[in-house]
């Protein structure tokens, strides 16, 4: 190996299943040889077999979806109200020195702490779990698309300037063709936080949800579940990331060019 050497599509396709096959061989180790009490940690195969359950007996396929639309529509909302804001304080400074300190100042605030001003305000139906993601993750996309729309190379927009183009022209022809691969990034990278949120959002007076069947499963001290649901989670977020990033090379070749 030396550093920064490119590795093949399947070099990288073995690279990677080999660190799940040594997790689960660590983690067979540790279970079935008695190394760990399985009170505090399930084996793979009652992991399996809890998982079945679940799916199976449980209804736990509607929790899975409940869950994904929460992701869904609490991103959605952030992204609709982050992305164009996000563009206006990178392209018009003015805006930007009215907007940054407020936003760098939300950013820091942990979405869990609102969860009981939220449930207050908005009961504990869907609007609450949906405002989670949403103030978890409209604060982080705004002010990292407006730092990527702020470094667009000035000389392009001087060009377009040169050609006649307008202000709106400058936005619409240089500004979002230049940073469109970059937000769309930003976007598959704070996808990944939502899931963290909505997590925390069903873990408090939610009654579906792959969260919500954490919290039931910790009660009755059912690890096999519990780590289930954390590999269901950690599954679909592979799933929507590897999604996302064939969506952006299909959506942005230039990018790879």
């Amino acid at each position: 190996m030396r550093p920064l050497d490119s590795v093949t599509s399947k070099q990288r396709v073995a690279y990677g299943l080999a660190f799940f096959v040594l997790f689960v061989a660590l983690w067979s180790w540790a279970t079935f040889g008695g190394h760990v009490s399985k009170t505090f940690l399930a084996n793979p195969l009652t992991m399996v077999q809890e998982g079945y359950d679940l799916l199976v007996k449980q209804g736990f396929v509607f929790d899975i979806g409940m869950t994904i639309w929460r992701v869904v529509g609490g991103f959605a909302l952030a992204t609709i109200i982050a992305v164009p804001l996000g563009v206006l304080m990178g392209a018009y400074k003015p805006i930007e020195a009215f907007l940054e300190p407020f936003v760098s100042f939300a950013r820091y605030l942990p979405a869990s702490a609102f969860i009981p001003l939220l449930i207050l305000w908005a009961g504990i139906g869907e609007l609450q779990k949906l405002l989670v993601i949403f103030i978890g993750s409209v604060f982080q996309v705004m002010l990292m698309v407006a730092v990527t729309v702020g470094a667009t190379r000035r000389d392009l927009v001087e060009a377009a300037y040169t050609l006649g183009a307008s202000d709106r022209g400058i936005i619409r022809r240089v500004l979002l063709p230049s940073s469109a691969p970059e937000i769309a990034e930003i976007l598959r990278l704070v996808l990944g936080w939502a899931w963290t949120y909505v997590i925390v959002a069903e873990l408090i007076g939610s009654s579906s949800g792959i969260g919500h069947m954490i919290t039931d499963s910790q009660a009755l001290l059912n690890t096999g579940q519990i780590i289930f649901g954390i590999i269901v989670i950690g599954l679909i977020g592979l799933l929507s990331d590897f999604m996302f990033k064939a969506f952006n090379a299909w959506l942005f070749p230039w990018r790879l060019a």
